[in-house]
């Protein structure tokens, strides 16, 4: 280990966020495919996944803020993004200003944005996203006639630019869920009355992961995956779908030692040794990601061979147990905590009872990410 190896980090994968994104496009069909690195590419890093996914096939790239969005643009990634959840103090002007394309969810927020196109005497681009069922962001059934009535009047204005329009599925993850065609019969019903105010969308797109990758019928013209394009199922009940996690969390041994039965490990003295024998510390704890509840129930692969955690995970720390340490683990051992080469994401999820989406989130504060396979950083 050089002294420029962090003690912790994520190792992303782009190789695999290419192969992913292939996945998709065949899932896909004839539709286009919009990669969503919303939350800095699903703590994957927005601007290399986005390159990766635009260079390996994608069409778009879809952002949650402005700031994401513009993050961007500031890279030098001029394909179409799209930036859906904004409050109405948000940067319109500059969104406009860089070209990107702006989800509508209230009459308000329409406003706003006609406010920052007239200021720069620019045609803002917006997509309107109609809530069909999940009741979070999207414009509600009752408010919907009346941004259809000002969005009108602003195409014909030339203040805006009508593109698309998008909702999003509750249940998709769900398969054969009634709520899925109940949202798809909404969305189709949303369309048909925006061409009765005389708007044609350019587009339309409602499937996420999961839809794209079990409802081919509800592809449209656009998918819009997120966490598939990282490499994990949003349905790992049922499948894989020849998905590679993109993600490697790891750590390096920092200590190797030898303990005798009855000594306690860590605090509270909740794991006891029940015979002599050898333990490591890797240096990653809660405060990078790796939760407290996890004591004593996940397992650290180094090399081939997998090592159980013992005593209370801390804030900067974790403790494994090696036995007889056969296979001579020392400092410095690169120690996986998941990855493709390793326990994966889905089996913290399990343990946790959430979904593999958040385990990759986990991994942060002195966390350093860096790049396989990145054009990049080979040169």
């Amino acid at each position: 280990m050089s002294s420029a190896d962090p003690q912790v980090e994520t190792v992303v994968d782009l190789n695999a966020i290419a192969h992913n994104v292939r996945i998709l496009r065949q899932y896909a069909g004839e539709a286009a495919v919009m990669a969503v690195v919303k939350a800095d590419g699903y703590n994957h890093g927005a601007v290399q996944v986005g390159r990766t996914a635009l260079a390996a096939g994608a069409s778009e790239l879809g952002v949650t803020t402005i700031d994401e969005a513009l993050a961007l643009r500031a890279a030098g990634i001029d394909a179409p993004i799209l930036s859906w959840l904004n409050t109405c103090a948000s940067d319109y002007a500059a969104a406009v200003a860089a070209d990107i394309e702006l989800g509508i969810s209230s009459v308000a927020q329409l406003r706003t944005v006609e406010q920052a196109a007239r200021t720069l005497g620019r045609t803002a681009t917006v997509t309107l996203k109609v809530d069909t069922g999940m009741n979070r962001n999207g414009i509600s059934p009752t408010e919907y006639p009346e941004v259809l009535a000002l969005l009108r009047q602003l195409v014909a204005d030339g203040a805006v630019r009508f593109r698309a329009m998008f909702s999003h599925l509750a249940c998709a993850d769900e398969p054969g869920h009634p709520s899925i065609d109940m949202q798809r019969d909404r969305f189709l019903d949303a369309i048909a009355t925006a061409k009765q105010y005389r708007l044609q969308p350019e587009l339309v797109h409602l499937a996420n992961s999961p839809a794209t990758l079990t409802r081919p019928d509800l592809a449209f013209d656009m998918v819009r995956p997120g966490i598939a394009v990282y490499g994990l199922s949003p349905l790992p009940q049922l499948s894989d779908f020849g998905l590679r996690p993109a993600m490697t969390f790891r750590a390096r041994v920092a200590l190797v030692k030898r303990i005798a039965a009855g000594e306690g490990v860590s605090y509270g003295h909740r794991w006891i040794a029940p015979r002599d024998t050898t333990v490591a510390l890797i240096p990653a704890g809660y405060a990078d990601g790796v939760p407290r509840t996890l004591t004593g129930r996940i397992a650290v692969r180094i090399g081939e061979h997998d090592y159980p955690s013992v005593g209370t995970i801390s804030m900067d720390q974790l403790v494994i147990d090696l036995g007889d340490n056969p296979e001579d683990v020392r400092q410095g051992d690169t120690a996986v905590l998941f990855g493709p080469d390793g326990p994966h994401p889905q089996q913290w999820a399990d343990l946790l009872g959430t979904i593999n989406y958040e385990i990759v989130c986990m991994p942060r504060g002195r966390v350093v990410r860096r790049y396989a396979n990145d054009p990049e950083q080979a040169g």
